[in-house]
């Protein structure tokens, strides 16, 4: 790739990341390439009814299982070699204990669903996507010794494996059986493949360290949490917000524009946000990890806007003809959608800083305003019509992180309390 290529004429530490980004970015495009495929499908056997039902019970599944991003993984990659067997044997238990409460906080929800709004059938597929939390344990302290050991590589391809099973088995399902469960069921079939390969790539086997203490993962796992619940409400509370003012079929245009559109390239923005994260903490708090941090932000919007804006420009032409031309009304909804990709990957990359720096509330607080923009936006917007809601909330994406990123590119952090970040050779 080319940007595989350009890491060899950059700087150590900048080179590294954008190694990591070209191994994510490459797994992530066969990943989209197989996903298109799926959503073609999908577009062509299911209605918007149909995916209506399929998003309710997968946006409330995301909503739900931000739970389990408590900020516990984020502490392994920022461990020193001497605490890092006794952080990852803490880390293990709480995985547990969290994402058994996540499981039971899901089929709670799935009951409320049938109960108090009659959506039988979203209910049990939420219900039945609730497994899925006791499948991730196992693998999960792998993961972000990985991303410790900035094998970004393998990680990538970890998670591009089970999301291209995931779509050939949508893409089948969809096909033999045209119903929601087709788009619902793959989530909790695939899950065990993360599991196996996380502990194939990354062998891990807690020893006699003593536990750390709680209070060692305290720096983390508010702040990380409130900004991970924040960015699920960015990204799946919209759906919810759709539904009850313009219905279930008006959410199931909205769905297939999100996903088509500024899904993909939400993608490749958490893939960028990792990389960044896990290459930041290889680096000194101060001057800099800001300089890397600025680099970095600008190689990233080099990227990322000459492929927002052709994919908004030209998705009136292809969508009729590669999805069918009953979907061609919902080309504007992705054309204004894949705009509100760029604010998202200020947002993200800045939280990458603040994680970091061991600042995770300065990173909930953005993350807070952000949502709170974007859904006021969408709300605003779907008052009027369904084109009005997607610009609303890229608007409100842009207005409320745009300042944020000036002065926060230039804020000089201070060094975190908790840990001194590891000082390594980048490979």
């Amino acid at each position: 790739m080319r940007i595989a290529k350009l890491s060899h004429v950059l700087p150590a530490n900048l080179a590294s990341l954008m190694r990591g980004f070209a191994s994510y970015a490459s797994a992530e495009l066969v990943n989209r390439i197989v996903r298109l495929g799926a959503i073609l499908v999908i577009a062509r056997q299911a209605d918007p009814a149909l995916l209506g039902t399929a998003a309710l019970a997968l946006s409330l599944f995301e909503l739900t299982r931000v739970l389990t991003q408590a900020g516990i993984g984020q502490r392994i990659v920022a461990a020193t070699d001497a605490e890092l067997a006794s952080i990852c044997a803490r880390a293990q238990q709480l995985f547990w204990l969290c994402c058994v409460a996540v499981a039971i906080i899901q089929l709670l929800v799935a009951a409320a669903l049938a109960y108090f709004f009659a959506q039988n059938e979203a209910a049990a597929m939420l219900a039945v996507l609730s497994v899925v939390y006791l499948i991730m344990p196992p693998g999960l302290v792998q993961i972000f010794l990985l991303m410790r050991d900035e094998r970004l590589g393998a990680c990538a391809s970890i998670g591009a494996t089970q999301a291209i099973l995931d779509h050939i088995l949508t893409a089948a399902l969809i096909v033999v059986w045209p119903s929601a469960w087709a788009i619902v069921l793959p989530k909790l079939l695939t899950a065990p493949v993360w599991t196996i390969l996380a502990r194939l790539a990354r062998p891990w086997v807690r020893d006699n360290a003593s536990l750390a203490p709680i209070g060692e993962f305290r720096a983390y796992c508010g702040g990380v949490l409130a900004s991970e619940l924040m960015a699920a409400l960015r990204i799946h509370a919209d759906k919810l917000v759709l539904s009850a003012m313009l219905g279930v079929s008006a959410m199931g245009s909205y769905y297939f524009a999100f996903g088509a559109g500024l899904g993909i390239a939400q993608s490749l923005i958490t893939s960028f946000a990792t990389v960044l994260f896990a290459s930041l903490c290889r680096i000194e708090a101060g001057e800099a990890r800001q300089r890397q941090f600025r680099q970095a932000l600008l190689i990233g919007l080099a990227v990322l806007v000459p492929v927002v804006s052709a994919q908004a420009l030209l998705a009136p032409y292809y969508v009729p003809v590669i999805f069918g031309a009953h979907w061609a009304a919902s080309a504007t909804y992705l054309s204004v959608l894949a705009l509100a990709a760029i604010p998202l990957f200020l947002v993200q990359g800045l939280g990458a800083l603040f994680r970091a720096n061991g600042a995770a509330g300065q990173d909930a607080k953005l993350g807070s305003i952000a949502t709170f923009f974007a859904l006021a936006g969408l709300t605003l917007g779907a008052t009027h019509s369904l084109v009005a809601a997607c610009a609303g909330y890229s608007l409100g994406l842009a207005l409320a992180v745009a300042p944020a990123t000036y002065r926060m590119a230039r804020l000089r952090l201070p060094q975190p309390s908790y840990s001194k970040p590891i000082q390594q050779e980048i490979s």
